[in-house]
């Protein structure tokens, strides 16, 4: 599948198979995120892969929209370092949870994008769960696993969302 192919058909997929996800996938997965842009190479990114049922299933507890982690096989979460990028870190961890997002697809996994930050009580929540330290900040959470059923394409382009040069 071409980046293009993956870009247009990646969905959110929130109901998985019992099948499990090889370290070994999980791995490239992460190499994706870590080649994501970073605002002056600053990578400020960790990841903390979760794949204990008994810290997938406390997910839901802090998070409304979390539900599908009771059925997932893992989960990725992507934090960032604030000593390190304080004006660009929300912007880097986003671009590679999207690489996740979009490896994941390619590679015939689904995955949907939980959010974490801004929201304090889910942060605050995460931190704890994972023991993480306090400068590490969840972006994301994204739900992974073999997708249950597949979901078609949409197509999202809107001539009406398109300016040219100014408003």
């Amino acid at each position: 599948m071409d980046a293009f192919e993956a870009i247009m058909s990646r969905r959110s997929v929130r109901k998985y198979t019992d099948q499990k996800v090889s370290y070994e996938i999980v791995e490239e997965l992460l190499k994706a995120a870590m080649n994501a842009p970073s605002a002056n190479n600053t990578q400020p990114w960790h990841f903390v892969v979760i794949d204990e049922r008994q810290l997938l299933d406390r997910i839901p507890e802090f998070h409304p929209y979390s539900s599908m982690l009771y059925f997932a096989p893992l989960a990725i979460a992507v934090c960032g370092d604030s000593r390190i990028s304080s004006s660009y870190w929300v912007q880097d961890c986003s671009a590679a949870t999207e690489n996740i997002l979009l490896a994941a697809h390619a590679g015939g996994l689904g995955a949907v994008w939980l959010g974490i930050y801004p929201e304090e009580q889910r942060v605050q929540a995460l931190q704890k769960l994972l023991n993480l330290p306090e400068h590490i900040v969840p972006l994301s959470l994204v739900s992974l696993g073999y997708p249950a059923a597949g979901k078609p394409p949409e197509n999202r382009f809107s001539p009406f969302k398109v300016h040219h040069n100014r408003w």
